[in-house]
């Protein structure tokens, strides 16, 4: 994994022993709780968060997520590159969803690379869906968090939603869709290029990742140089976060700083 590469950093960073900068603990918003104050400490408050999560109105936490959500709601093609945690993949997917309930789009269309090396997974067992299942496990968690897990379920069952690998992708016209293909730090620039043109009429496409912790062989991803290329076409959102922006376990931004 490539060490993350000098950045400026948020106001109110501290100075370790061998001078380098530590991020505070969640910083700008230290009275924040991404749970929400439903729980109250009961196991009561807990089940029905649970139960009613998918419910839940998903509001920025801070300026970068509401660039992103307002890029998202203004371009039909946006990428979003950060750090881990900023919530690039949530909202995105948090989108796909309201898109789709508002009758905007007919079908969300999910992918993400099945191993860092490439799409080598015909060895594990099952059908596509079973090989590609863990892979894909961040994505429809998050699709199960805003539309629960019992329509999620009747919704791939319908090819509503779909998952598949970014190889076959290839080929493909994806209109009336919601496309968000996640992790593309680890794809290289031929197969960014590619999954760029499978938008179709009528449709969103969202690419996240974090150029900086890609799982590729040096110079081998793509999605700084596609970022950098795309910055410049207008139609095109490219919205970049900071590890000011991270919404995890507040020791994730910490860390990042000096990792």
């Amino acid at each position: 994994m490539a060490k993350r590469s000098s950045k400026t950093l948020p106001s109110g960073v501290t100075t370790a022993r061998d001078g380098s900068t530590v991020l505070p603990l969640f910083p700008n918003r230290s009275g924040w709780d991404p749970l929400g104050s439903s729980l109250g400490g009961s196991a009561q408050g807990g089940s029905e968060r649970r139960d009613q999560s998918y419910l839940r109105t998903v509001k920025p936490q801070n300026p970068n997520q509401k660039a992103l959500m307002d890029a998202i709601a203004a371009h039909h093609l946006v990428v979003a590159i950060g750090p881990a945690g900023t919530g690039k993949t949530y909202l995105a997917i948090s989108a796909a969803v309201e898109a789709l309930e508002r009758g905007q789009v007919d079908r969300i269309v999910l992918s993400r690379p099945a191993l860092e090396a490439g799409e080598s997974i015909g060895f594990l067992p099952g059908d596509m869906h079973e090989k590609m299942a863990p892979f894909l496990r961040p994505l429809t968690d998050a699709l199960s968090e805003r539309m629960g897990a019992k329509r999620l379920r009747t919704l791939m069952a319908d090819g509503t939603i779909e998952v598949a690998p970014i190889g076959y992708m290839r080929g493909r016209t994806l209109n009336n869709a919601f496309v968000v293909i996640d992790e593309a730090q680890n794809c290289t620039y031929a197969q960014i290029k590619m999954l760029l043109t499978r938008l179709g009429w009528h449709s969103t496409m969202v690419l996240t990742g974090d150029p900086d912790q890609t799982d590729l062989l040096d110079h081998l991803s793509g999605l700084a140089d596609i970022a950098q290329r795309l910055d410049r076409v207008e139609g095109i959102a490219v919205v970049r976060l900071t590890e000011g922006d991270i919404v995890r376990h507040p020791l994730v931004a910490s860390m990042l700083t000096v990792l």
